[in-house]
């Protein structure tokens, strides 16, 4: 018997060292180890070893135990390391199959087009931080203290820094100011970028959403360029029948204001849609970051880029911009 147990010992090893993959291992197990495998066939065999033999073969059988358990564990070990576990193997040399397409998210394709229509006008890009201070989102912009606008339920304030809150701005308007800090008129920008409102969730509103700000400062500006400038983005954006109106409005900054319509195609039917705010630097504004309001004028337009791509392309609800949905996302 202990020739016998010699000769399972080996035999068994070596069929372990040639299981290939996991389930190999496994077959293996159960026919070695398993409840009627080769080991548990040769126990009973020991009752009729000589009673002087018997603690001998028996000390053989347990050795040969622990040798295919502890051989069966480091190749199950082997096999899960080397990735042989995971599914067939594969051919390195055949030639790979063709992935999707990919694109750039419908946002970022409005941010684009807007900016290259602007940009066909004159007006270049200038960037400035979301996370502000009071200054620039509230006091400069002609905002004063106690406004319903600083309310913190309309705000997400974030702390204090150097006695002024912080918070995440509410608007691209902020661009305007930093951008004047630092360059005095004639000055010609749009700002593209993520504002924070906290609001609720809906078709029509999220609580961060894109804009693009325009700003012009130079002698002799006025509103017919504001309106002109509207209008020739409407036409390029839109379309050629595109059009623009103004209805009479009240921002802080802007005086006088206005809301911007633009009537455009929806469904094969012309409407006028809501899209943005503008009007003329308030004087105050420009007096904040040191342009004199009597010899320089300006205007400054905000619109909504989610506005403008969800008309460009009939998207009915603002949230399955950000739902990462790629049968969403692929029909743009």
């Amino acid at each position: 018997m202990l020739a016998q147990l010699d000769e399972l010992q080996t035999t068994a090893l070596a069929d372990l060292a040639a299981a290939a993959d996991a389930d190999a291992v496994e077959a293996w197990r159960i026919a070695y180890l398993g409840s009627k495998g080769r080991l548990k066939a040769m126990m009973p065999g020991l009752k009729d070893v000589s009673k002087a033999d018997k603690p001998a073969v028996g000390k053989r059988l347990n050795e040969v135990k622990v040798a295919l358990e502890s051989g069966f564990e480091d190749r199950k070990a082997e096999i899960a390391s080397s990735g042989a576990a995971s599914g067939p193997q594969v051919d390195v040399t055949q030639p790979g199959g063709d992935l999707p397409d990919g694109r750039r998210h419908v946002l970022s394709r409005t941010i684009d087009e807007i900016v290259d229509i602007f940009g066909r006008m004159g007006f270049t890009t200038a960037e400035g931080p979301e996370v502000e201070d009071e200054w620039h989102n509230f006091t400069a912009l002609n905002i004063p203290a106690g406004h319903p606008a600083r309310d913190p339920i309309d705000n997400f304030f974030m702390g204090e820094q150097e006695g002024s809150r912080t918070l995440l701005r509410t608007q691209t308007s902020t661009v305007q100011i930093r951008t004047l800090e630092q360059q005095k008129p004639p000055v010609r920008i749009i700002a593209c970028g993520r504002v924070y409102r906290p609001d609720t969730h809906d078709a029509t509103h999220y609580s961060m959403f894109h804009q693009v700000e325009g700003l012009c400062v130079d002698r002799g500006v006025t509103m017919v360029d504001l309106k002109t400038t509207l209008f020739q983005f409407a036409r390029a954006y839109f379309g050629p029948e595109a059009e623009v109106r103004m209805r009479p409005s009240f921002f802080p900054f802007t005086e006088p204001s206005a809301e911007v319509d633009m009537k455009m195609k929806i469904k094969g039917e012309w409407q006028w849609i809501e899209i943005g705010g503008c009007g003329m630097v308030d004087p105050n504004v420009l007096e904040a970051v040191g342009v004199d309001p009597e010899e320089f004028t300006g205007f400054a337009f905000g619109l909504g880029i989610e506005r403008v791509a969800m008309r460009k392309y009939g998207i009915s609800d603002i949230r399955w911009l950000y739902e990462n949905d790629v049968r969403f996302l692929d029909q743009f």
